[in-house]
């Protein structure tokens, strides 16, 4: 099945995300062999060019790496960092859009605290 792709983002930087996302969540550890660039464009439903894009931004920004002979790895020292990464880059979009709705840090953080008492609980939180 194809992974599903937004219109509005370039699909290497989405392939990217998924793959940090992947780690941070603990589905791809470090250390753990990725499959070929074939292997991945099919299952994603996408050309092998954008995917070797994507994954060589990922070796480049040190979030994976090669091994000649043997494959892709996740690099052992990033699941905090990618998933501080992801976290801050969210926090970053939440923010921009609650400015561009007029919302203050102090009403941000009593509609976030709201919500987060109303909605249910998901695996991973408090």
């Amino acid at each position: 099945m194809a992974w599903k792709f937004e219109n509005d983002t370039p699909i290497y930087l989405q392939i990217m995300d998924k793959i940090k996302r992947d780690i941070a969540g603990g589905i791809l550890s470090p250390g753990s062999k990725i499959p070929s660039v074939r292997e991945l464009a099919i299952e994603a439903g996408v050309n092998p060019n954008t995917m070797q894009k994507a994954l060589q931004t990922l070796e480049n920004e040190g979030i994976l790496y090669s091994q000649r002979t043997s494959g892709r790895f996740v690099a052992e020292s990033v699941d905090d960092t990618v998933k501080n990464n992801i976290c801050e880059d969210i926090l970053r979009k939440f923010t921009e859009k609650m400015y561009e709705l007029g919302y203050s840090d102090e009403d941000m953080v009593m509609r976030l605290e709201d919500y987060l008492k109303k909605s249910p609980k998901k695996t991973g939180g408090n």
